[in-house]
């Protein structure tokens, strides 16, 4: 089991990093827009918003590719399955309970969604940061 726990946490740790790296640049980004306009414009907050969310939603793609990579080094599902796809219902919680791990891998799946959920959770205050930023102009 510790050994689960042991990849687990760095695989999360990766993706922590992945999604700090895009954090720091989202907001460096929104704050450096945010100075160039000084009226608010309805088209500002579009574009603001389009792009906050299709930068996290990209984040958590890659993320979803470090656990697919993960579970692929380990070998913590049966031959024949789909690794992205697999990491795509942990990540993001669905369970749908199609495709399961190996009995000696089994806890990944739980640390991948609860790696999922708290990264969902980072994205989505940083979304509404932007947005209170962007209409407080």
């Amino acid at each position: 089991m510790l050994r689960q726990f042991l990849v687990g946490g760095l695989a999360s740790v990766c993706n922590i990093a992945i999604h700090a790296l895009v954090m720091m640049t989202v907001i460096t980004v929104a704050r450096a827009i945010g100075q160039n306009y000084k009226r608010t414009r309805p088209s500002i907050l579009v574009v603001m918003m389009a792009a906050t969310v299709s930068v996290l939603m990209a984040a958590h793609v890659v993320e979803v590719f470090v656990w697919a990579l993960t579970y692929f080094v380990v070998g913590a599902v049966a031959p024949g399955n789909d690794l992205v796809y697999f990491a795509y219902v942990n990540y993001t919680t669905l369970g749908y309970g199609d495709v399961v791990p190996v009995k000696r891998w089994q806890f990944l799946g739980p640390m991948t969604a609860m790696n999922g959920v708290l990264l969902f959770g980072w994205s989505t205050a940083v979304i509404f940061e932007v947005l209170r930023k962007t209409l407080d102009r």
